[in-house]
């Protein structure tokens, strides 16, 4: 029994691997999510720091005003109220860049926080383009970790329970919905006979009576790599969903929203310096334009985000909801007999 009792402790290894393969990805993808957070805190941090250093200069000079009579004590209460309000929201901000920058230094392992990194002042530069994934859910099938660690699971169990006699395959891409018009129309790379066969499950002739415990096992091993099979797809299809979703919102505050909202700002503080608004429809549209900054970091914070969990989703390791389902999956069965 050596030489199969060595084979199938090399399947059990390589499940191994798979298995801390997952968990290095899950603590990789984990780190980049707490980076792109701790970063958009900071450019939050930023934002609302230059407008409150702005609404400072405003209060001042409104106070100064105030003195000569040229600013009455309404306008002047509005503009101290103004600054008052940004100096609370810096400081709620900067706390939240604390809790970020923690989380990441966690997420890290570094044993001080000061001067063990330096994050950027804001976040990374926009795609110009999206990712173009076609065929995001075969390649999810094709890829995810939990799936081959589940069917390296399925394979030791026949090897061990001596399954040798394959009488059909059944295709893990087409039990799980994805025809194979929708991969040559997707244009994945791997249509062809080796992925094929690499995506297929065998099913064994069981036969007789003595062997119906181990049938029942396999088959049941067989349906819940299917069924994960089917959640892998629809995991990739919405994260990819979310992916899209994210980046025409956050391409719509650059190329729209914030260019519009300067407009706006600029021309307010003309009519404001022509004396044609008063101090009430400046702070009006300075909170709105501050509302919108925020909201477009956040924006693009989002995208970075989904991009990460499109990764995931696609290679695994990253959806934390699922894992449990991946380790019951990769759960050593119990052969007939023993």
């Amino acid at each position: 029994t050596l030489p199969a009792r060595t084979e199938i402790a090399a399947e059990r290894f390589r499940q191994a691997q798979l298995r801390a393969a997952e968990e290095t990805l899950r603590v990789g993808f984990e780190t980049r999510r707490s980076y792109y957070r701790a970063i958009a805190a900071l450019e939050v941090v930023a934002s609302l720091t230059q407008a409150a250093s702005a609404a400072e200069a405003a209060a001042r000079l409104a106070k100064q005003l105030g003195e000569t009579g040229a600013v009455n004590k309404l306008d002047q209460a509005r503009q101290d109220g103004f600054y008052a309000d940004l100096v609370t929201q810096v400081a709620t901000a900067h706390q939240r860049a604390a809790g970020e920058r923690e989380r990441l230094v966690r997420a890290m392992g570094f044993w001080n926080n000061e001067g063990a990194f330096k994050l950027p002042q804001s976040l990374p530069a926009f795609p110009k383009r999206p990712r173009t994934l076609i065929a995001v859910e075969t390649e999810a099938v094709r890829r995810r970790i939990d799936l081959q660690i589940a069917r390296i699971e399925m394979d030791a169990l026949a090897k061990s329970s001596g399954l040798t006699n394959a009488t059909r395959f059944i295709n893990l891409l087409e039990v799980s919905g994805i025809s194979r018009t929708q991969r040559e129309v997707g244009g994945a790379s791997g249509t062809g006979g080796g992925v094929e066969v690499a995506l297929q499950l065998p099913i064994f002739d069981f036969g007789e009576v003595r062997l119906r415990q181990v049938g029942e096992t396999y088959m049941r091993a067989v349906n819940r790599l299917t069924e994960k099979a089917v959640d892998a797809r629809s995991e990739a299809r919405e994260a990819y969903q979310a992916y899209r979703s994210s980046y025409d919102i956050a391409d719509h505050y650059r190329r729209e929203v914030l260019p519009l909202r300067k407009t706006i700002s600029d021309e307010t503080m003309l009519r404001y310096g022509a004396m044609q608004i008063d101090v009430f429809s400046l702070l009006t549209e300075a909170r709105r334009g501050i509302a919108v900054n925020v909201a477009a970091i956040e924006a693009q914070k989002d995208f970075w985000l989904a991009s990460i969990d499109l990764d995931a989703a696609v290679v695994g390791g990253g959806v934390a909801s699922n894992d449990n389902v991946a380790r019951a999956l990769a759960t050593p069965a119990t052969p007939a007999g023993e």
